[in-house]
């Protein structure tokens, strides 16, 4: 080869190696910030512990995810673990090992400990856990940030209307007949709405029964409307259900039986509106656990490069993090003088006048 053309050579080889090397260093600078700082979205990963379409919790958390991809520089993913709790933490721990995604969003209390276990050893990921919170006894999880509501005070203004409204009588229920509350499994996140729900309850009407029982199961909507049944038949005006997919049955059977039913965590009257007007018809309000708003903020939050990625939030009524449905369908009819009471219940539990009893704590009502 003739020196001319190794010496040609020779700089074109230079060339492509530096220009690998100021690639690698591109990307190593990169690396410990946001994406978004980058010019690159975050790339966000929803795990749900079960499957959409329960009309409730994790129908939210996707709202969420889906709102932040049309709000910020943000790709989202959502993943359905399904019903096998034993499959949950591996399906978790390969999403996070696989470097795919820079920010996990998963939620409810058994998803904490698992959260725990992957936040400590991948310390360079992020993750929001909504619903629950870090044990900081275990794990200082730093990289965590925990979203946490305070469902007993919203809980309590569904059950305080719930019993004036079946000591006023309901078209086609006897009044006086009593409240029913269905809870998916007993553990403190769906025992504080019970609690919450109990308590407003008897601050409006001491002497009313309120019938507690759980399905044990948060997908399973035939078990519900049976236990739903069950309670009807006990003379139940209204049942509360907390329990996921399995309330589903709890609406079903009010709407058989002619008696009513109070949702949660999404206005379940509004999501049945549209093509079961009958259904909807027999849900009274629901208590709402604005669990998408508090997903987008988390994944907004997650984009300031000075924002800490750890911490507790708590959101309660008087951060709207929890609030009752819009009034509609037969409770749009209900004279002025109660809603005012109402809001005046409302009001006293965000000035602290009025104490409302926690599953996470020993408060008792005022």
């Amino acid at each position: 080869m003739r020196p001319s053309l190794r010496f040609l050579l020779g700089q074109i080889l230079w060339l492509l190696a530096a220009v690998a090397v100021l690639y690698a260093l591109k990307a190593a600078g990169e690396h410990g910030l946001p994406r978004a700082q980058a010019g690159h979205a975050v790339r966000a990963v929803l795990f749900i512990n079960g499957t959409l379409g329960d009309k409730s919790f994790f129908d939210g958390a996707a709202k969420g995810m889906r709102e932040a991809a049309r709000q910020l520089p943000v790709t989202v993913k959502i993943v359905e673990g399904g019903t096998d709790p034993t499959r949950w933490l591996p399906a978790l721990t390969a999403l996070v090992d696989s470097g795919d995604y820079d920010l996990v969003v998963t939620g409810t209390y058994t998803m904490a400990p698992y959260v725990e276990q992957l936040a400590q050893a991948y310390p360079e990921r992020r993750f929001v856990l909504y619903d629950a919170a870090v044990d900081a006894s275990r794990c200082a999880c730093r990289n965590v940030r925990s979203l946490l509501f305070r469902q007993n005070e919203g809980a309590y203004l569904a059950g305080w209307l719930a019993a004036r409204l079946d000591r006023a009588g309901l078209p086609g229920v006897a009044p006086g007949g009593g409240l029913g509350v269905m809870g998916g499994m007993q553990f403190p996140v769906v025992d504080d709405f019970i609690v919450g729900f109990r308590a407003g309850a008897k601050a409006a009407e001491p002497d009313l029964p309120v019938a507690t029982q759980y399905a044990n199961s948060f997908s399973d909507p035939a078990l519900g409307k049976e236990i739903a049944k069950t309670l009807f038949g006990r003379g139940a005006g209204i049942v509360f259900h907390v329990a996921g997919a399995s309330g589903q049955g709890v609406n079903e059977a009010a709407l058989e039986t002619g008696r009513y039913a109070i949702g949660v965590d999404v206005d379940q009257y509004a999501l049945y509106r549209p093509r079961q007007p009958a259904l909807a018809a027999r849900i009274l309000t629901s208590v709402v656990k604005n669990v998408d708003v508090a997903v987008l903020e988390a994944l907004r939050a997650s984009l300031s490069h000075s924002a800490a990625p750890g911490g507790v939030v708590s959101l309660g009524l008087a951060e709207r993090g929890v609030s009752l449905a819009p009034r509609a369908g037969l409770l749009a009819q209900w004279p002025p003088a109660l809603w005012q009471e109402l809001e005046q219940v409302r009001a006293e539990i965000v000035a602290g006048r009025r104490r409302v009893p926690s599953a996470f704590s020993a408060r008792t009502p005022g």
